[in-house]
């Protein structure tokens, strides 16, 4: 089985993921932090990709995101059916793989489905509304890049999984400030398992 590559932003996340505990993780497990927006993710994916043993890793894009859709809250799971952006739409793999996992490891938690879109900046009030007018369940900045990169490094299963830090109706200012951070955070500290159920069913051979 390939390796698994999880690539955040931020310190903060790589902290929530790095602590969610790697029990039944494949020995080749990394969590990387790429910095924030698309740029970074492009660098830093690249660069691990290119070197033992990661150049047939799997990989999840994962961390905080806006969410887009009235009745979402900080806490809620956004599993990326695709990502999309200006340079286009990456299809996810094993989206239903996840959303049940997730599921599993988050019971009472919500776990949305749908298009995750990105921008290279932080997105809030109107424009927001204009990218949930496009379809788009939820807005980060590095998701689409982080897996763009990787399908360009060449064939491998991909899939974005955010937890929503701020939505609609709970527009937050600094992460890990006010409570709904601090549920997010809470929450990305739970997901590793479900990441690692996800990577050994799809059962895919390297290339």
């Amino acid at each position: 089985m390939p390796p698994l590559v999880v690539a955040c932003a931020l310190g903060i996340e790589k902290l929530a993921l790095r602590g969610g505990g790697r029990g039944g993780a494949p020995a080749a497990l990394t969590v990387v932090r790429t910095g924030m927006g698309p740029a970074h993710a492009r660098r830093t994916v690249a660069r691990v990709l290119g070197r033992e043993p990661w150049q047939d890793a799997a990989v999840i894009a994962s961390g905080f995101c806006a969410g887009l859709a009235p009745g979402m809250h900080p806490g809620d799971v956004v599993v990326a059916e695709e990502t999309r952006d200006g340079d286009g739409v990456t299809p996810c793999d094993g989206t239903a793989l996840l959303v049940a996992a997730l599921t599993r490891a988050l019971p009472g938690h919500t776990v949305h489905t749908g298009p995750l879109t990105g921008s290279d900046h932080v997105v809030r009030g109107p424009e927001r509304a204009a990218l949930r007018a496009g379809g788009a369940l939820a807005v980060d900045m590095e998701s689409a890049a982080t897996l763009r990169t990787a399908l360009s490094a060449g064939p491998r299963p991909v899939a974005a999984v955010r937890v929503v830090v701020d939505a609609p109706e709970h527009e937050l200012v600094r992460i890990g400030t006010v409570r709904g951070g601090i549920s997010a955070f809470r929450v990305l500290r739970s997901v590793l398992p479900a990441f690692v159920e996800w990577h050994r069913s799809l059962l895919l051979p390297r290339r």
